[in-house]
């Protein structure tokens, strides 16, 4: 039996029309995210789900306490599962980085992988942050059914660590919200990636 983690993002936010980067803002989701935390419960239910796990920003913990409610079960929210914090471009969208920061938005262009924005963190520290934590989910879980509800970016670091792909390939990934991923670990230690952004 191979352990299986369903990897999942948080629902819509209050400002995700507007494709800002939230980080480790505690922006809220709304009523339709509510509505796809509860359709990603419905698709749990019956499934040997033995423990949830969420960041503690409110979008994630929102999620989590829909799905862990629905299955009768409790949650841990975990700070190290957090968002990539963007620093002082939290909050701001693309546009608004590139005409307040406009060397350090052309620095980031050109190195997404290292550049860290003022205050935050590089795509590297997140990696650094989330995947121990996630592998020792993972292990402490072993042949077990285990759910985490966290964010588009987290999740496309665990994917692309998982596919064994570039990280900066990982922009190729797409999370919408609600999305779900399965993947199983095999004794084997050879993952598979069962389901991609359903």
């Amino acid at each position: 039996m191979p352990t299986r983690v369903y990897l999942m993002r948080h629902g819509e936010v209050q400002n995700g029309g507007e494709k800002r980067y939230n980080g480790h803002i505690d922006v809220d989701i709304t009523r339709k995210g509510e509505e796809q935390m509860r359709s990603l419960a419905e698709r749990l239910v019956g499934k040997p789900v033995a423990a949830v796990y969420s960041s503690d920003l409110i979008r994630s913990v929102k999620g989590a306490r829909t799905i862990a409610g629905r299955l009768g079960i409790s949650f841990t929210s975990l700070r190290e599962l957090r968002e990539r914090s963007v620093g002082k471009w939290e909050g701001l969208t693309a546009e608004e980085i590139k005409a307040r920061f406009p060397d350090e938005y052309a620095k980031w262009r050109a190195d997404l992988l290292n550049y860290r924005p003022p205050d935050g963190e590089c795509l590297l520290d997140v990696h650094g942050r989330v995947l121990p934590v996630y592998r020792r989910l993972v292990a402490d879980n072993r042949d077990r059914e285990i759910a985490l509800l966290l964010h588009g970016g987290v999740n496309r670091v665990i994917l692309a660590d998982t596919l064994g792909i570039e990280p900066l390939n990982l922009f190729r990934i797409d999370q919408a919200f609600g999305a779900m991923n399965i993947i199983d670990y095999y004794d084997d230690g050879m993952p598979v990636v069962k389901l991609l952004n359903g």
